[in-house]
């Protein structure tokens, strides 16, 4: 078997010897390895989500397994934390971008996610610099010089690095085994293991990973596998690497305990990825009308389905002895405009001490101006490094039917067009190699596109009447489609609209509002990126 991990070509898009110095011939053997081993289940797994999904067309409604109920009902905990993992009570993401990674790992934050996943952009530059600044970083020797020819540096105590891999169904195009695009999680999982473990390790660190997209408990079963073959090749104890997981999927919701269990000697918590999470709703129910969500405006943690699915998974947490992490304040600071600015922070505290009093033990910011924030409410009010306990049983279970109750509020004109808005933008930028974008004062990234589009298909395909009365059609969507790029045209002017890909992304956005639905916008626009 021959093993091609990229062209020479692809190679030379980098200044010379920074592809090779991360693409090394033991760092590719690696990489062949992981793929030998596990690209047949991941295959069969995806497969598994297919049928998965022929079901939930049917009708059948997900549901805790019966196969599993032991492991939900027995008293099993997960290995003990890492000391540096003790306290997660803010926590930051965003893209490895050098710059990026500096500014984060200095915030103030006690973890720093870089994430290759829904906040990047996936073409082969971003891929492989992310993966040569995530090296230095941990080398501590990463430093970026801006155009006015200031320095950033890493400062005296920076955050503790997690590293997010893309999910289970991409591919990495530019790195082919015997002419097959190797996995994308492996690609990225592999080069971040193989160039760090040494220098994390000789630092009393070790590597962190945040899990994506799951659906099931065999997929995280698989994920294990990954880490103790990887942990046997480098020669280093079972449990070395550790990874908290993003409960982003509606299947994975009713397997959480069972998730946990499978990576019990490499876990240290799961995430609500909420945004995501949303999203996922749509897509496994998209062929139910019965479950028709509103405005994406509507949909706050307050409603009863997002409700559940965090008590659910603060209880599964704690009860295994792992944090139970809160969700994305995707808010960013607006600096010419003190009073929104204030309003905006006001949303930030309001979410994250929703967080803090649920039990959560550490949340999410976008920005590094939202780490103050999100600690003074933390500090406040969780004392100890963690809220993690073993909890009474609780009073009242989540029940199937509580993660299943269907969101109340209607569906407007405004929130049509916000959609097509929002999408839009990120897609555009998405296209030209950005993928963590700000769009009227939130950072979005592909989980909230992926809502956007997603709530189009589902309005179109059911014929979902707004307020007014009107029933959303292919018809109007295009009309408002056609008035918001003649506003960004306006608003950008001829020159930057010409070296824009505008176009290209409205055509991928009528394709994902259309026919039949798409898995993933990252997916289906991949063939796009260079």
């Amino acid at each position: 078997m021959t093993t091609t991990v990229t062209s020479l070509e692809a190679l030379s898009m980098f200044p010379e010897g920074q592809g090779e110095e991360i693409l090394t011939p033991d760092a590719v053997q690696f990489l062949r390895e992981l793929d030998l081993r596990f690209e047949e289940r991941r295959v069969k797994l995806l497969s598994d989500r297919r049928s998965r999904q022929e079901q939930f067309d049917r009708g059948v409604l997900p549901a805790f397994l019966p196969e599993t109920e032991a492991v939900r009902r027995r008293d099993w905990i997960a290995a003990p934390i890492p000391p540096e993992l003790l306290d997660r009570r803010v926590e930051i993401t965003g893209p490895p971008d050098r710059k990026m990674i500096i500014n984060a790992l200095n915030s103030g934050a006690n973890v720093f996610m870089a994430d290759f996943e829904d906040s990047n952009s996936p073409t082969w530059t971003n891929c492989i610099e992310g993966q040569r600044n995530l090296r230095d970083a941990n080398l501590r020797s990463i430093s970026w010089c801006s155009a006015e020819g200031r320095v950033y540096q890493l400062g005296p105590n920076p955050a503790v690095l997690f590293v997010r891999p893309r999910g289970w169904h991409m591919v990495e195009k530019h790195s082919c085994l015997s002419g097959t695009p190797i996995s994308a999680s492996l690609f990225d999982f592999g080069l971040y293991f193989f160039h760090n473990y040494q220098i994390l390790l000789q630092r009393r660190s070790a590597p962190y990973f945040y899990l994506p997209k799951l659906e099931s408990h065999l997929e995280a079963r698989l994920w294990n596998d990954v880490f103790l073959f990887a942990e046997e090749y480098a020669g280093v104890p079972r449990g070395t690497i550790r990874a908290t997981v993003l409960i982003e999927t509606i299947p994975a919701a009713f397997e959480m305990d069972e998730i946990l269990y499978e990576l019990r000697y490499h876990s240290v918590g799961l995430n609500c990825g909420r945004w995501d999470y949303i999203f996922s709703f749509i897509k496994k129910f998209r062929s139910r009308p019965d479950f028709v969500l509103p405005d994406r405006g509507a949909i706050t943690m307050e409603q009863p389905f997002l409700r559940s699915y965090v008590e659910l998974l603060i209880h599964t947490c704690h009860r295994r002895g792992v944090h139970a992490m809160g969700g994305m304040a995707a808010q960013i600071p607006i600096r010419n405009d003190a009073q929104a600015n204030e309003e905006a922070m006001a949303r930030v505290r309001q979410d994250k001490l929703r967080e803090v009093r649920a039990g959560h033990d550490g949340t999410w910011v976008a920005h590094p101006g939202l780490v103050p924030v999100a600690r003074e409410i933390f500090d406040e009010h969780m004392k100890a490094k963690n809220q993690i306990r073993m909890p009474a049983e609780k009073q009242s279970p989540i029940t199937e039917k509580d993660l299943l109750q269907i969101p109340e509020g209607c569906i407007t004109e405004a929130g049509v067009r916000r959609n097509i808005d929002v999408a839009l933008q990120y897609i555009e930028s998405w296209l030209r190699g950005n993928g963590c974008v700000p769009i009227y004062n939130l950072m979005e990234d592909a989980a909230t596109a992926e809502i956007s589009r997603a709530q189009l298909w589902q309005w179109i395909h059911h014929g979902a009447r707004m307020d007014d009365g009107r029933t959303v059609t292919i018809e109007i969507c295009e009309n408002l489609l056609g008035e918001v790029l003649w506003q960004v045209e306006r608003s950008i002017g001829a020159k930057a609209w010409a070296a824009s890909k505008f176009h290209r992304a409205a055509e991928i956005l009528k394709r994902l509002s259309g026919g039949g639905f798409q898995d993933f916008l990252t997916t289906a626009a991949y063939a796009d990126l260079p």
